[in-house]
């Protein structure tokens, strides 16, 4: 989904804002198909032509800050990034797990949260399987849990406001981040709060116009309605097959 999102859309600058690579899951066993090395060739393609590629590594990948300021075919690896808007903003882009005491002071607990995670989309992908048979549409089982549970709501509620008053120390007009899979464009006391969500199961991206303004995508909901409206003409294009009239002896 990630390469179908990136052959229908362009940007002079692309910002991978950390957990591209879970490095979590490969020290547990070595899982590379074609698909990740296809994604891989298509962001240096990118480079080559000319975008500016950051990648700020999360607490995922974060072996990468181990090579701050270091160039791979043009993708440069930074901590941080200041990004200003073609209207005039200044936001904050970093990945946002500096700011989560569980990942920083209790790691071990981190881990077994990522544990319980890679569950939870392993048991949605099986629900969303049997969903398919009768023609239902993807569901997003940790993204309805987040929503269900209080500590959860009051977890991304706390974490949004600290990221918020992270930029404002810094002089900045908003921050764009990661990390919690929330997805999210909102005014928090005045500033911009981005959260572009992730490629694991919500599919969603964070884009930026000629005219400044940013819009939150969900490629998932794009495909859907793209599927539907292919169903549509393939159906229309039946119906106005002509039929041969049976001939009457």
């Amino acid at each position: 989904m990630l390469l179908d999102f990136l052959s229908k859309n362009q940007a002079d600058t692309i910002y991978l804002i950390g957990d591209i690579i879970d490095a979590w899951r490969l020290r547990r066993g070595w899982f590379w198909p074609q698909s990740h090395n296809d994604v891989v060739q298509e962001l240096l393609a990118r480079a080559h032509d000319g975008a500016k590629i950051y990648y700020v590594p999360g607490n995922h990948d974060e072996v990468l800050r181990g090579y701050l300021g270091t160039h791979f075919g043009g993708v440069e690896v930074v901590k941080s990034a200041p990004h200003v808007t073609a209207d005039g903003r200044r936001l904050l882009v970093t990945h946002g797990d500096q700011f989560d005491s569980i990942v920083v002071n209790a790691k071990w607990l981190a881990h077994l949260g990522d544990r319980a995670y890679e569950f939870a989309l392993w048991l949605n992908t099986w629900l969303n399987r049997i969903k398919r048979l009768w023609g239902g549409q993807y569901w997003s089982l940790s993204k309805w849990a987040k929503h269900q549970v209080k500590q959860a709501v009051s977890f991304i509620s706390e974490y949004e406001h600290v990221l918020a008053d992270e930029a404002r120390r810094h002089g900045f007009d908003g921050v764009v981040c990661g990390h919690i899979h929330s997805a999210c464009i909102r005014k928090i006391d005045g500033l911009d709060y981005v959260n572009t969500g992730d490629w694991v199961e919500s599919c969603t991206a964070v884009v930026e116009d000629m005219n400044g303004r940013l819009k939150l995508i969900d490629w998932t909901a794009v495909m859907r309605t793209r599927d539907a409206r292919a169903r549509k003409l393939k159906q229309a294009r039946r119906s106005e097959i002509p039929t041969k009239d049976k001939e009457v002896a």
